[in-house]
Order: structure tokens, then C-alpha cells, then sequence
């Protein structure tokens, strides 16, 4: 069984992530266990400068109300997180995932999902999450830390999920892009879908020779595999291509020896899922 940890929040990635869960589940038993986790900054109030002129008896009511506020705040926010994850599991449920937990967690975000990840083969998370409306043009805060510090496969749900059918590899021909090429090729969940691998760069000998060891992996497991050798920046290349020839999924190792070395450091790869319009699964 595969299990999923789901991450959630307020915002209207919370349902595509659930949506995206589902998809998976049709295609392989699952356990889903979704979580959400309130931070510290949901908790408490903003800082209070009380170095002024404040008389001692004024200042020692203020920090009572401050702290009486902080209560009624996370009060608030636990009521908020169960709701939010119950609506999580009906959302499942009605899509027929019957093997679904749920998880209310204070906290910091990383440390929770290193707590979690143990135990779980796949986390999925929203691209963006409670600021997305008003931050369109920019990836989650919370997901490139979740990037870089989770061990496990990682699915990034797009605004709204839309049935896949065709998954692009943005492949490079480091280790990091051929072990995604290998966990492509034995995944139940991405089995029967039409692919096609892409890499930027100049035709040269060895780099044409790089994309055909990767075709003839994933051809041994049963796909069609079309391949394609462009020039130009891989961000360039990869979101047009997406965009051009209506691709529904983009697959793509985490690190690796190229412009695509270290996943938010630089603006390769952050630009390449933040112009994508479709769900990303990147592969450690």
C-alpha cells in the first residue's frame, strides 16, 4: 500500500491537493493521512514595543490582554484546522478513498513532516497556499522549505487538478534526473500515461546519447516514449513545452549537475515550476 501524507491550509489548494490524492488512489491502494499544521506565527500576537512611557500597572494589563488574546487566537485556529481537515476527508472519502486519517499538528512545518515522513512514500502539497490570491506570480514560502528538506517524493498540485494523461520528464542526464527516470519506470501510479522526454540543450553526440539510455528505461516498462533535444535555458524549454503541447504532469528530479542542480537555489527550476500550470512531481 502506498501511503500519502496530504498537506493542507486554508487556501483553494487544499481541495486540488485532495483531488490530486484521488487521482493517485485510482490508480494504486493507498492510506492517506492529511495534515495540517498551525504554526507559531498563527499563535501568537505580533510583537509589542513596551519600552515607552507606559506606567508598570498599564504595562502588566496590556501583556494580560495580549496573552488572553493569544488564547482566544489558537482557540481559533485548532477549531479551524479540524474543520478544515474534516471537509479534507469527506472530499476523499466521496471520492472514494477509504483509508484516510487526520492529523492536527502546532508546530513547526518542517520539523512536523520529518516527524511523518518516516512512514510515508509520497507527500503531496499545494504549489502555493494561504496568500495564493494575492500572490500569484510566486511559489509558497512553505513549499520551497518543504522542498528542500523532505526525503521523499514530493507532488506539487496545481491550482486545480485536471485529468493526466500525459507526463513530461524535464531531464538533464545527471544521476538525480536518471534515478526519476527509474522511479518513473517502476511506478504503478504513472503507468499507462503517454510520455515524452525533454532535455535543453545543444545536439551533441553525448547528449543525444544521454536521452536514448533514459527512452530505452522506460520503454523496457512499457511506455511510449517520445524524445526531444532543445536548445536553449531549461525553464524556457520545459514550460513551453508543457504549455504548447498540453501536457499534464512534469516530472523532474530534485537535484542534479546542471542548471538544474539545487532546487531554489537560483531561478532555474524555481521559475520552471512556478510558470508550469500543471501539477509537478519531483523525485529525490
Amino acid at each position: 500500500m502506498t501511503r500519502i501524507v496530504g498537506l493542507i491550509d486554508g487556501s483553494i489548494y487544499a481541495q486540488s491537493v485532495c483531488d490530486h490524492i484521488a487521482w493517485i488512489a485510482g490508480k494504486t491502494e493507498v492510506g492517506v493521512e492529511m495534515l495540517h499544521v498551525i504554526g507559531r506565527r498563527d499563535l501568537s500576537s505580533e510583537p509589542v514595543n513596551l519600552s515607552g512611557n507606559i506606567g508598570l500597572g498599564a504595562r502588566t494589563a496590556l501583556l494580560e490582554e495580549l496573552a488572553e488574546l493569544d488564547a482566544q487566537k489558537a482557540k481559533v485556529a485548532q477549531k479551524r484546522g479540524r474543520l478544515l481537515l474534516e471537509e479534507a476527508k469527506s472530499r476523499l472519502q466521496a471520492a472514494g478513498v477509504a483509508d484516510v486519517e487526520t492529523r492536527l499538528r502546532n508546530g513547526d512545518l518542517v520539523e512536523t513532516i520529518q516527524e511523518f515522513e518516516t512512514n510515508a512514500d509520497l507527500i503531496v502539497i499545494g504549489k502555493r497556499g494561504e496568500g495564493a490570491d494575492f500572490a500569484k506570480g510566486h511559489l509558497g514560502s512553505n513549499l520551497e522549505r518543504v522542498v528542500r528538506s523532505t526525503r521523499k517524493p514530493l507532488v506539487v498540485a496545481s491550482r486545480a487538478f485536471k485529468p493526466i494523461s500525459k507526463l513530461l520528464i524535464a531531464y538533464d542526464g545527471g544521476a538525480m534526473a536518471m534515478q526519476a527516470v527509474d522511479q518513473v519506470s517502476r511506478s504503478p501510479i504513472l503507468t499507462g500515461l503517454a510520455c515524452k522526454l525533454v532535455m535543453a540543450g545543444p545536439e551533441t553526440p553525448e547528449n543525444r546519447k544521454k536521452l536514448d539510455d533514459a527512452a530505452v528505461i522506460l520503454r523496457a516498462a512499457g511506455y511510449e516514449v517520445e524524445t526531444a533535444l532543445v536548445p536553449g535555458h531549461a525553464d524556457k524549454v520545459i514550460s513551453e513545452t508543457v504549455e504548447r503541447e498540453g501536457y499534464d504532469l512534469l516530472v523532474m528530479g530534485a537535484y542534479s549537475h546542471s542548471r538544474l542542480r539545487s532546487l531554489f537555489i537560483g531561478s532555474t527550476t524555481t521559475e520552471m515550476i512556478r510558470s508550469c500550470k500543471v501539477p509537478v512531481v519531483i523525485f529525490r
